[in-house]
């Protein structure tokens, strides 16, 4: 099994009471990134959003809310014992699907006030989504805070090939973090963990190219958004199996369920907007 070790300190610097940290600085860029990308496509598909920076920067509030809210939600335990860390998010703890569905209740509450069609926007918004969610989780990949469950297997432990022991099973690439500032649990420091935040960027950049070949092929408005809802649902439903997280319900986590959730609910959308074979609002230019 190859093991790479990350003992890097999450926080960069502070600056009198500001805390700079990787996961702050990569959450910043990934925002960045889905903005512009997000612009461009607007640009691409002829739409004129009013107030572009306004609607961005309340949505992108929408999407951190909805990102700590759920990740306190599943870490409840935790910070009823320490509330006052409910609001320190530049330490990490943002939850994927919170900030997606946060973020899109406030997207489309704005759009539905503006009078602006939610279906061409929502795809030109998808393709930005994936590649912030891709971004991000290099600050995860850093501060351990999306952390996989234990490789405790023999190959793991060094042994010689065997058959998988009490853990999640043979994993032939692991994470070890070794910094105590890490935001992974105590008992996991030094011990090989599976690289769930890897594992969650390939899932993302795999989803954005399938929806980047498909954005010029005439879809109907708000499909390329529910495939989004689809195939990211899948892909994260599958990973978290190697993550160390509440179970909810059935045997599943936090995220298990939720993935289920949209992605179901992007069936169903799709499979609406094909059967209504509704030409997409504005013709993709080159």
């Amino acid at each position: 099994m190859f093991t790479v070790t990350i003992g890097m300190d999450p926080d960069i610097a502070r600056i009198g009471p500001v805390l700079l940290t990787w996961h702050g600085l990569f959450t910043a860029l990934a925002i960045l990134a889905a903005v512009w990308l997000a612009s461009r496509e607007l640009t691409r598909k002829g739409i004129t959003l009013p107030n572009f920076d306004l609607v961005a920067i309340v949505t992108i509030l929408g999407g951190i809310v909805g990102a700590r809210l759920f990740f306190v939600l599943d870490h409840l335990g935790e910070y009823l014992r320490q509330p006052w860390r409910i609001l320190a998010f530049t330490e990490g703890g943002l939850a994927v699907y919170g900030a997606i569905i946060g973020g899109t209740v406030t997207a489309i509450v704005l759009l539905w006030r503006h009078r602006v069609p939610i279906g061409p926007v929502a795809d030109a918004v998808a393709p930005g989504l994936l590649l912030a969610q891709g971004i991000g989780r290099f600050g995860c990949l850093i501060n351990g805070d999306a952390w996989g469950g234990p490789c405790t297997c023999l190959a793991c432990a060094g042994v010689a090939a065997g058959t998988p022991a009490d853990g999640l099973g043979y994993c032939p690439f692991a994470l070890r973090y070794t910094n105590p500032k890490a935001l992974l649990p105590a008992d996991l420091l030094g011990v090989p963990t599976h690289p769930y935040p890897l594992y969650d960027m390939a899932v993302n950049f795999l989803v954005l190219a399938i929806l980047w070949r498909l954005r010029r092929r005439g879809l109907p408005d708000g499909s390329l958004f529910a495939l989004y809802w689809v195939l990211y649902g899948i892909g994260r439903f599958w990973i978290s199996f190697v993550r160390q997280e509440a179970v909810w319900i059935w045997g599943l986590q936090q995220a298990q369920v939720i993935a289920l959730v949209t992605a179901l609910a992007g069936a169903v959308a799709l499979v609406w907007l094909l059967r209504r074979r509704t030409p997409a609002a504005a013709v993709a230019r080159s």
